[in-house]
């Protein structure tokens, strides 16, 4: 006769009966079976696969909340508990490279960590898997030279995020950049990246607006599917590029004309002054713009600097100013031209265009 109701069994048996029977019965009505982990001998069915939380516990048994705030514990000694392993693990681990295992390289710097918290990172998992144990360390070398955006301090942070969340305070707009590209590099740490990205994304203003634009003209423009870019081509920024750039995108045309107080703008700005006015400002942030994002800017409906009219001579100036910068010796020839009518369609009416420069041709004489 068996009782299962409170998740014990009781087996009735004829007295007399011998202690082994007893013992046999107990285990064949309970079930139990007992096996190895990770060199503990315990009872199948005990241990789930992640250990119950307090909370986890309340749920299943409502006496266990009353029971646990009795005993005088706080409901969070888990996560104080959870908090002093990372702790020990990114001091002691990451910093002080105690009891470590893999030996990684990275230009000049030898870093001594652990197997078990690389394999956090898909792109350092390959490289253990792929490299050679020498008297009980596996060396590992991480090659940066195609990643110049990747600096040893970015890359730093980046690792030590594998370890604990507090690299996160280390993140500034100075190197948000570089953890950025290491995080997408290692790849397996999207909060990182997030984080990082957000963080250069506020640095954008104008007096950082230059190597912005020198930055987003050095990663390659993303494929639109007629051809497969080669894997030299591929920036290490993944999906974060394209953000990028729209991004930049989105400050010159909306936020730049509204921080210099040009929108609805007269065409001509005012008299000379020894301090740069707003509209020159511009004209001198569009010369370096890249040409296919000056075309998109100019001829954005949502770049209001003032008329079609007004558009069109700023267009036309910045034209001539890139000819005497970023255009210069391109090869190629900037215009704009202005289509009256055409912004009643909700279109443009200012367009710019590139054409390559027709070579002379030499008559020869015979």
């Amino acid at each position: 006769m068996r009782d299962r109701s409170d998740n014990y069994s009781v087996v009735l048996l004829p007295s007399p009966t011998p202690l082994f029977h007893l013992v046999l019965a107990f285990k064949m009505s309970s079930g139990s079976s007992y096996s190895f982990m990770n060199g503990h001998h315990i009872p199948n069915g005990s241990i789930p696969h992640s250990s119950p939380t307090p909370d986890m516990q309340s749920a299943q048994h409502p006496d266990f909340a009353s029971a646990y705030h009795a005993n005088g514990y706080p409901p969070n000694i888990y996560q104080d508990h959870d908090q002093k392993i990372v702790h020990h693990l990114y001091e002691n681990g990451f910093k002080q490279g105690e009891y470590a295992d893999i030996l990684l390289h990275v230009h000049q710097n030898v870093y001594r960590l652990h197997a078990i918290i690389l394999s956090r990172s898909p792109f350092l998992v390959h490289l253990m898997s792929t490299s050679p144990q020498v008297n009980g360390l596996k060396a590992i070398y991480v090659a940066l030279d195609r990643e110049p955006d990747i600096t040893l301090e970015g890359f730093y942070i980046a690792l030590g995020y594998l370890y604990s969340s507090h690299s996160l305070h280390a993140i500034q707009p100075h190197n948000a950049r570089a953890v950025l590209a290491a995080g997408c590099l290692l790849g397996g740490m999207e909060e990182l990246c997030e984080y990082a990205y957000e963080t250069y994304k506020r640095s954008i203003s104008v007096d950082s607006i230059n190597s912005w634009l020198e930055f987003i003209d050095r990663i390659p423009a993303p494929s639109n599917g007629n051809a497969t870019p080669e894997v030299s081509s591929v920036s290490v920024f993944g999906f974060y590029a394209q953000r990028i750039r729209d991004d930049v995108f989105h400050f010159l045309v909306v936020t730049l004309p509204e921080i210099l107080e040009l929108h609805n703008a007269p065409v001509d700005g005012p008299p000379s002054s020894p301090e740069p006015n707003g509209r020159e400002v511009l004209l001198q942030v569009f010369s370096r713009v890249p040409f296919e994002m000056f075309k998109a800017a100019v001829e954005s409906p949502s770049f209001q600097i003032g008329s079609d009219q007004a558009r069109f001579k700023f267009a036309k100036e910045a034209i001539e100013a890139r000819k005497r910068g970023i255009a210069r010796g391109s090869g190629c020839e900037e215009t704009v031209v202005l289509a009256f009518g055409g912004g009643n369609t909700g279109g443009s009416a200012v367009h710019v265009t590139r054409k390559t420069r027709k070579r002379p041709l030499w008559k020869v004489n015979s």
